[in-house]
């Protein structure tokens, strides 16, 4: 929970005793951008206090009219890239952000698809996907994949979870929503297993990009998508660890491998537009 111009934003769950402090924010005149699962907008102990240019915006909120996926979105002549990791909270959002700027720059009309509340809350729109039913999972990506293919030559798509993950559900409805033409793995150097359970190894990344590849055609059923490099999150190392940890990486997959946020997202856009 943080204070920021104006703004109370929640995200988490909320301890009970930090529910004063939000009801006072709210009587002050504070605007709540509200990232928990628990929606307040029109909660009865805040509601009745929210003046007519105050607001709450529950950021965990289904979009209305989803309907089931239909992978059409393998039709759409944008580039479609989305970032798939080998662990929850490696950085797949910070990658997808640094390469929908880096593109921005290049004067490239790029747009970022968020697809969770801390995306959504940067980007101002996108997709919950852990609001959203599972059943339109996939629906609910592809719809905001085919709106904002109207006016994009890329859609670079926010991670969620991964498939290495036995707690993780997010990652194969954005493989089958968005129909990606290209994938991005995220990795923290040096990791070996999934953080929050030890006895989970994380297997080789050959392996871990083999699986992910396959997964996302299918067998022909689905867009072909190929993993074209590796952003290596090395904010834990040193400047020369980290370029041996690049290196490291990139003799092992054989594939261009840089930590965009460190040294440039410039790497990753020429694997996906070379």
């Amino acid at each position: 929970m943080c204070w920021s111009s104006g703004l109370l934003l929640l995200e988490g769950a909320l301890p009970p005793d930090l529910w004063r402090e939000v009801r006072t924010a709210v009587l002050a005149g504070l605007n709540l951008v509200n990232g928990l699962h628990a929606p307040l907008a029109k909660h009865p102990d805040l509601e009745p206090f929210l003046h007519s240019c105050q607001w709450i915006w529950d950021v965990r909120k289904e979009p209305p009219g989803l309907g089931v996926g239909s992978g059409k979105a393998r039709h759409l002549p944008c580039k479609r890239v989305l970032t798939v990791g080998t662990d929850m909270a490696v950085g797949k959002m910070t990658v997808s952000l640094e390469m929908h700027r880096a593109c921005l720059q290049q004067g490239i009309r790029s747009r970022f698809l968020a697809t969770g509340q801390t995306g959504i809350m940067i980007e101002g729109s996108g997709v919950p996907l852990d609001a959203v039913r599972v059943d339109f999972a996939s629906g609910a990506v592809e719809k905001f994949v085919c709106e904002l293919a109207e006016d994009a030559e890329i859609i670079h798509i926010e991670g969620q979870g991964a498939l290495t993950n036995p707690a993780s559900t997010a990652t194969l409805p954005l493989l089958r929503g968005a129909q990606p033409t290209h994938l991005i793995l995220v990795h923290r150097a040096g990791q070996s297993h999934i953080r929050t359970f030890p006895d989970v190894p994380i297997p080789p990344l050959p392996e871990v990009i083999r699986i992910y590849e396959e997964v996302a055609a299918m067998g022909g059923a689905f867009y072909p998508s190929k993993v074209v490099a590796v952003a290596l999150n090395t904010a834990h190392l040193s400047e020369s660890e980290a370029r041996e940890a690049i290196q490291q990486v990139e003799a092992e997959t054989k594939l261009p491998c840089t930590d965009p946020v460190r040294f440039g997202a410039g790497q990753l856009l020429h694997a996906i537009n070379g």
